[in-house]
């Protein structure tokens, strides 16, 4: 394992954390999208399926588990636990129309058609896009918690990082996977106007806004 896939698996670990002691803490899931949080379970349990088939090192398993458990706890915490600080008013992205098409070409562009296979596929094209009910969200109320923004930094480095490993072990290994380099590209692309509002507003102490 390189340090771009190690450190990206921090970061997004971090992401994850950060996003859950907000809403615990602060005993609220105001500003957090439902639907971009379903969307990553679906992401993590149709990736992982192969906890069930097969045994990669215990820091692979590990690391599965955590995701997938955390992915759970924060649609409980928000649908369930703190659902009267839900904002469903504005979390209205038509989750549909990303994931009817991404399972269609899950189908039709994979490495190997079997089932697990597919569903893999199917996980790496939908994680490129899960955040966009997130970012319309925020396009709606115009502007987001600092710890909001925090969690989309780690999230959108993580990705940036893993798109550095994919790049490094096509060099020193001679490994190169077309699905995962791409929707990493398409991934990271979104990520650029955030990462730029990031850097030149929460970093200097202003609050993050976009335009409604």
């Amino acid at each position: 394992m390189n340090i771009f896939r190690l450190t990206g698996d921090l970061s997004h670990l971090a992401a994850i954390i950060i996003l859950l002691l907000k809403i615990w803490k602060s005993r609220s899931c105001a500003g957090i999208s439902g639907k971009s949080q379903i969307l990553f379970a679906l992401v993590f349990t149709t990736r992982y399926l192969d906890l069930l088939t097969s045994f990669i090192s215990l820091y692979n398993t590990t690391m599965k588990v955590i995701y997938i458990g955390c992915a759970y706890a924060t649609v409980y915490l928000i649908y369930a636990k703190f659902k009267a600080t839900y904002d469903g008013n504005h979390d209205t992205f038509r989750v549909e129309f990303l994931v009817v098409p991404v399972g269609g070409l899950a189908f039709l562009v994979n490495h190997d058609f079997s089932p697990l296979e597919i569903l893999w596929t199917f996980s790496i094209y939908l994680e490129s896009v899960a955040i966009l009910p997130q970012l319309f969200m925020i396009s709606k109320t115009g502007e987001a918690e600092t710890i909001t923004t925090h969690y989309l930094f780690f999230l959108g480095l993580y990705r940036a990082l893993y798109l550095i490993n994919w790049i490094w072990r096509f060099y020193f290994e001679g490994f190169f996977d077309m699905i995962a380099i791409v929707a990493g590209v398409v991934q990271t692309i979104l990520y650029c106007d955030f990462f730029y509002l990031y850097v030149t507003k929460v970093l200097k102490g202003k609050k993050l806004s976009l335009p409604a």
